[in-house]
């Protein structure tokens, strides 16, 4: 980062973009590399609200926030300095996701390949796709998936309080016609 955007920035500020660094975002795992990302994308939000409310309050003034830039530089300097470090932090967090999903998917593929049996114990063939015997079906659905249950019950039975209320609603209607 040149020294321009670092001059703007404040002790505490500059340590934290001081913590993007290369050799120490490489340092960081990526827990730590995500607590960094959202350290840094609040700090950077902080100053791109703060350029963008003085810069709008100063548009009746100077007639549009290009304009009235230069009155309201240092915010924008600031936001810029922590993008650029948003950027790297992100690109490192994307980096060591991508790693860590790698190593993840081999180890799901190793712990279901050795979870891999074969249908002929002692053999070491495996059993065509025709011969293969599922296991039995139930001859009705169960639990929730059943034709009648609890839910469906009360379901029916709504429906058909609710016909009754119309029905009845008509014929007092008739009747009061009569």
């Amino acid at each position: 980062m040149d020294e321009s955007l670092r001059a703007v920035l404040t002790v505490a500020e500059r340590l934290m973009v001081d913590e993007t660094d290369r050799d120490a975002l490489n340092r960081l795992d990526e827990d730590g590399a995500i607590e960094l990302e959202t350290r840094i994308r609040r700090a950077r939000d902080k100053y791109v609200g703060q350029y963008r409310r003085s810069a709008s309050a100063a548009v009746a003034e100077h007639g549009g926030r290009g304009k009235a830039r230069p009155r309201n530089a240092r915010a924008l300097a600031k936001a810029e300095a922590f993008e650029r470090s948003l950027s790297s932090v992100s690109h490192r967090v994307s980096v060591l996701a991508s790693k860590s999903a790698a190593q993840l998917r081999t180890e799901r593929l190793a712990a279901a390949k050795a979870g891999q049996q074969d249908d002929w114990p002692g053999t070491g063939q495996r059993v065509p796709a025709q011969r293969r015997k599922g296991p039995e079906m139930t001859p009705e659905p169960t639990g929730e998936r059943a034709l009648r249950n609890p839910a469906s019950e009360k379901q029916r039975a709504g429906t058909r309080a609710g016909g009754a209320r119309q029905q009845a609603k008509r014929d007092s209607k008739r009747a009061a016609a009569r």
